[in-house]
């Protein structure tokens, strides 16, 4: 049975703007559940077994987690046309550049300017996610530094672009400029004029910006989380038992273990291994709101441990 494609977000999300641009590019018809931005996210924990962090995609009773193993499957599942028809790694280097090094930049200069404004509830969740505090005397501190950074890594796509192509890999939108675009979109989402400010220096990337917002998201239908779960119990996972032979560390289907992420929103998720590769690993988990679901994790940027 083919199921449909759900995709759990918040429309001010940087993350699933990547996928939802992927969508885009792709030309999907897809279901949104709008979750809420924090915590407590009562019909998103019983489909991760505790995973908090947004985006999430649901096909049945499989369920994704982080962008960078969704836009994989993304590829998997529909790959005409393809989000990485060149270099077919480096892209997906490209999005801990992205993730990482440039949006920590974009969360400065964005919440340097409107942190005061920010609703406590917010700061406390994002100070929980990353084991931290939410400061907005911090982050203001930390604007000269990380506005330097921002125009040093813009500077990268801007040199990528110098030789007129309309895309990083050429005249096709591909995964490299899903990346790319993430943290102009957000600051653009989040300061219109900030936005402006940063990328008046650099024409040709702000006429590719306006190209990749332009390829749009497909098209979807909203879904409510309820309905969700519901697709997620009454389905069966497509998921299959397979033996990793080069796990560095021997772990087999039926192991117990615990996933988390690697940088924040650490919160361990719990289950038996299903399969694993270099790229993935899958865990089987139940809740009573969704029977038995099978957990898929990206393995660069998590951590597998046992239990």
């Amino acid at each position: 049975m083919a199921h449909e494609i759900i995709f759990h977000n918040y429309p001010t999300s940087p993350f699933s703007e990547k996928v939802r641009v992927a969508f885009g590019i792709k030309k999907l018809a897809w279901r949104s559940v709008v979750q809420p931005t924090i915590m407590p996210k009562p019909d998103l924990i019983p489909l991760t077994g505790g995973y908090r962090k947004i985006p999430v995609l649901q096909i049945g009773a499989d369920i994704f987690c982080d962008s960078q193993l969704i836009l994989r499957e993304i590829e998997r599942r529909f790959p005409t046309p393809s989000l990485s028809p060149q270099n077919t790694g480096a892209p997906y280097g490209l999005g801990f550049w992205a993730d990482r090094q440039i949006f920590q930049a974009a969360v400065a200069i964005i919440f340097g300017e409107i942190g005061d404004m920010v609703p406590e509830d917010f700061k406390k969740d994002r100070a929980a996610m990353s084991g931290g505090s939410f400061s907005a005397e911090a982050l203001k501190r930390a604007v000269p530094l990380m506005r330097d950074q921002y125009r040093a890594h813009t500077q990268f796509l801007a040199d990528q672009l110098e030789d007129g192509r309309s895309f990083w890999g050429g005249e096709q939108p591909g995964l490299a400029d899903i990346h790319a675009f993430m943290n102009p979109w957000f600051v653009n989402s989040a300061l219109p004029h900030r936005a402006k400010a940063t990328l008046e220096e650099f024409p040709k990337v702000m006429a590719w910006f306006e190209r990749v917002r332009a390829i749009g998201h497909g098209t979807h239908k909203e879904m409510s989380p309820k309905e969700a779960l519901a697709v997620a119990k009454e389905a069966t996972s497509e998921s299959h038992l397979a033996h990793d032979p080069h796990d560095p560390n021997g772990r087999k289907p039926g192991d117990k273990v615990a996933v988390s992420a690697d940088d924040y929103g650490r919160d361990p998720i719990a289950g038996e291994i299903v399969f694993s590769n270099a790229h993935e690993i899958a865990i089987l988990r139940s809740a009573p709101e969704v029977g038995e679901v099978v957990v898929h994790f990206p393995r660069a940027g998590f951590v597998v441990s046992a239990v």
